[in-house]
């Protein structure tokens, strides 16, 4: 059964920086891109970006592009997101993804304030 965790969000201030973490579980984890999402209230969710099944190639949505940084850990079925730079729009919920499982985690909140 697939599993993923999402873990490492909180407060911060603006200018600040935070590390989240997606630990996945029940499926091969090398074989899947994965992607994380933010969703605000009952918005859409918006795609924070994408890394691929090797880690290799990652893709950033226009909002975070230069400031968030994704990479992953293939031998601990891990992903990971490095957030810097944050200001009060990053506040969200930010949940991790396995592009083509449909799968999703419970999210993990980030409130970037002063």
């Amino acid at each position: 059964q697939v599993h993923l965790v999402e873990s490492g969000g909180g407060l911060v201030q603006p200018g600040g920086s935070l590390r989240l973490s997606c630990a996945a579980s029940g499926f091969i984890f090398n074989d899947y891109a994965m992607r994380w999402f933010r969703q605000v209230g009952n918005q859409e969710r918006e795609l924070v970006g994408r890394i691929s099944a090797d880690g290799t190639t990652t893709y950033y949505g226009d909002a975070v592009e230069g400031r968030f940084t994704i990479s992953r850990d293939n031998a601990n079925n891990a992903m990971y997101l490095q957030m810097n730079s944050l200001t009060p729009d990053d506040t969200a919920v930010y949940i991790c993804n396995v592009l083509g499982l449909g799968k999703w985690g419970q999210g993990t909140q980030v409130t970037v304030s002063s």
